[in-house]
């Protein structure tokens, strides 16, 4: 019986060849961001230990909470708030 494995997407071939090109896509805080690959936009973001663990829906709102939170705390400091739409 033979297996037939998919063979990968050309982007997908060239991250596994070469490795992935992250930009930051969202920062969360000064210390949270969230990571794309510019090929096969595959998504990272920082865990609680300052490693990078993909981005996932819990990740997600996590962050979303993350960011609500630290806004409003550097509005109330009157420190600058800078605007993460804007990555």
């Amino acid at each position: 019986m033979k297996i037939h494995k998919k063979a990968p997407r050309p982007r997908k071939l060239y991250c596994h060849l070469f490795g992935h090109q992250y930009h930051v896509s969202k920062k969360v805080t000064s210390h949270v961001n969230e990571y794309t690959c510019a090929c096969c936009k595959k998504q990272l973001t920082t865990n609680s230990d300052g490693d990078l663990t993909e981005l996932t829906p819990k990740f997600r709102e996590i962050n979303s909470i993350l960011e609500n939170m630290y806004m409003r705390k550097r509005e109330r400091s009157g420190s600058p708030v800078f605007s993460a739409s804007g990555y």
